[in-house]
């Protein structure tokens, strides 16, 4: 047993501390979008900085879930975000594998998804490729065109080089094709990769804004944060929300407690889905070896 010294342990408590004031600055924001999405007219008033609220109301929360602006745009997001997410991992999974083989213009292929990653095509000629394939006012016009994110692609191509090739060769001397070689093995001792840059395209996905003002004309069809800035920085939740729920309310709750509580509501299902994924990062360490 190592003896630890007194340095050893000083270094550690170092440490404790420094993560413990870099975790709490972090979740300060949060506590603070938290206390103040439910925080009354007179606390928001009276008080500059709101950490936990004196009386807890939740007349924000009542008026986003009312308006059916805000609760379609969340559907819309998270169609986007499940659809899209199995779209970019089955093609992006699908075009890494078969980079993978010793098929024919397989180099070639490759330095051309590179091209993609050092030189953009841009916005004007992404938009017109998006106008003459019938996207436009489409939601798939958020899918489509990011099908492939050339980097992932790379990564993931690398991460498929990195299993053993026994496990391939003993597959085809067994009678299994190519596709079954990739559903049954491939993809099994990918979970973790896979659960990583699913997470990442899910989180792109949710946070698609850019796409959603440039690709949709119909205001039905935005996803969550186009309708999420309308509240918080263009400041006009009424326009956003619709009049008739303002019109409905007798004593309409102050504008930052409704921008707080869009907020909260646009950031909480990232944060919920994330735990679930995180154990699968942890054995990416132990992938690559060959089990006895």
């Amino acid at each position: 047993m190592i003896k630890r010294t007194f340095s050893d342990r000083l270094a550690d408590g170092v440490n404790i501390v420094l993560l413990a004031v870099i975790g709490l600055s972090m979740l300060f924001p949060f506590l603070h979008i938290f206390a103040v999405s439910f925080s009354s007219l007179k606390d928001v008033l009276e008080r500059d900085l709101i950490l936990w609220p004196r009386e807890w109301v939740t007349d924000a929360y009542q008026t986003i879930f009312t308006s059916n602006n805000f609760v379609r745009s969340l559907t819309v997001t998270a169609y986007v975000t499940i659809v899209g997410t199995i779209v970019n991992l089955f093609f992006t999974a699908t075009m890494a594998y078969a980079l993978t083989r010793n098929a024919l213009g397989q180099r070639t292929i490759l330095m051309m998804v590179v091209f993609t990653i050092l030189f953009s095509a841009g916005m004007i000629p992404t938009y017109l490729v998006v106008k003459a394939t019938g996207l436009i006012n489409s939601l798939w016009a958020l899918i489509i065109p990011g099908a492939i994110s050339s980097f992932n692609l790379i990564v993931i191509r690398q991460f498929f080089l990195s299993i053993p090739t026994e496990l391939n060769e003993a597959a085809l001397i067994d009678g299994a094709n190519e596709l079954r070689v990739f559903y049954s093995i491939i993809l099994p001792l990918s979970k973790p990769s896979l659960a990583a840059f699913g997470l990442f395209y899910a989180v792109t996905h949710w946070n698609t804004y850019f796409a959603g003002i440039l690709y949709l004309n119909n205001p039905s069809k935005w996803p969550i944060q186009v309708i999420l800035r309308q509240i918080v920085i263009v400041n006009e939740p009424t326009a956003a929300l619709g009049a008739e729920v303002m019109m409905m309310l007798e004593n309409p709750p102050p504008p930052v407690t409704i921008q707080m509580a869009a907020i909260l509501v646009a950031t909480l299902p990232i944060l919920i889905v994330y735990p679930f994924l995180q154990k699968h990062f942890a054995k990416g360490v132990m992938l690559g070896s060959v089990k006895g």
